[in-house]
C-alpha cells in the first residue's frame, strides 16, 4: 500500500484513534465475530505477534480470566497483563509456554511473515516453514480440537501445508 493511500485508509486512521498499533487488529475481530476463535477467559498464544495489534484485541478479549502470551523475534512494547517473549519459533519455546499458561490452551493466533528478501520464491518458503514451526508448537498446546489461525500467502503450496 501506498503511504498516500495509507492515510485515507479507514482502518489505519481507526486503529491510531483506539489505541490499537496496527489494522490488522480489525481483521482479527472481524475473524473472531464470524468463527469464535477464543472468547472471555480464554488462554491465547500469538506467534509472530510484532507489533502487537492482534495481540492487543486478544487481550481485550479474553479479559482479566485469561491469558495472553505473544512470541515474536523483534523487540514488542510490554502490552497490559500480556507476557511478551522475545525469541524465534524454531527455538523450543514450549517450556516458556507451558510455564506461563500453566496447561493446554484454547487458541493459537499466527500472522508470521518471515524477513522479506524481495525474492517471492525465497520468501515465500520461508513463510511456508514458519507456519510449519508454528504447527508444531501448537501441535503441542493447543487442547485437543481446539482454534489455531493462520495467515499466509495463498499458491499451490499451500494446499500441500493444509494436507498435513
Amino acid at each position: 500500500m501506498k503511504l498516500i493511500d495509507a492515510k485515507k485508509d479507514l482502518y489505519r486512521k481507526l486503529a491510531h484513534e483506539e489505541g490499537y498499533r496496527s489494522r490488522s487488529a480489525y481483521k482479527l475481530k472481524e475473524l473472531n465475530k464470524s468463527y469464535r476463535i477464543f472468547g472471555p477467559g480464554n488462554f491465547v498464544l500469538d506467534l509472530g505477534c510484532a507489533p502487537g495489534g492482534w495481540t492487543q484485541f486478544a487481550a481485550k478479549i479474553v479479559g482479566n480470566q485469561g491469558k495472553v502470551m505473544g512470541i515474536d523475534m523483534s523487540f514488542v512494547e510490554d502490552i497490559p497483563r500480556v507476557k511478551m517473549l522475545k525469541a524465534s519459533i524454531d527455538d523450543d519455546v514450549t517450556k516458556e509456554i507451558f510455564t506461563f499458561f500453566g496447561k493446554k490452551i484454547k487458541a493459537v493466533i499466527s500472522d508470521l511473515s518471515p524477513q522479506v528478501t524481495g525474492n517471492w520464491s525465497v520468501d515465500h518458503s520461508t513463510q511456508i516453514s514458519l507456519n510449519y514451526s508454528a504447527v508444531k508448537i501448537m501441535e503441542q498446546v493447543l487442547e485437543k480440537k481446539e482454534m489455531h489461525f493462520s495467515k499466509f500467502l495463498t499458491v499451490n503450496i499451500q494446499m500441500n501445508f493444509m494436507n498435513i
